[in-house]
């Protein structure tokens, strides 16, 4: 089992930036690659950005360029950098962490970007 923990949403004026964090624990040896999806209402979720374990990366192309995933493998944690955000960045963001068998999600964090 792989737990995972998210932080860092909340609300942004368009332009702005946020880091969002996510700390997995339980079975992490298994972890091959964790990433970040987001689900904006009526719409489907979608990949934003993942990297795995060898450091290899891949974004959606709207955030290329704007957004940056970066793991500390000491804390097991996951973090992408948000900048230039767009109201269309709009959404529930969900941590990923995907396992051999399965993928394990997070409880999802909001990020509003308004002015």
């Amino acid at each position: 089992q792989v737990q995972l923990v998210e932080s860092g949403g909340g609300l942004v004026q368009p332009g702005g930036s946020l880091r969002l964090s996510c700390a997995a624990s339980g079975s992490i040896f298994s972890i091959y690659a964790m990433g970040w999806y987001r689900q904006a209402p009526g719409k489907q979720r979608e990949l934003v950005a993942a990297i795995t374990s060898s450091g290899s990366t891949n974004y959606a192309d709207s955030v290329k360029g704007r957004f940056t995933i970066s793991r500390d493998n000491a804390k097991n944690t996951v973090y992408p950098q948000m900048n230039s955000l767009k109201p269309e960045d709009t959404a529930v963001y969900y941590c990923n962490a995907k396992v051999p068998t399965r993928g394990y999600w997070g409880q999802g964090t909001q990020v509003t970007v308004s002015s």
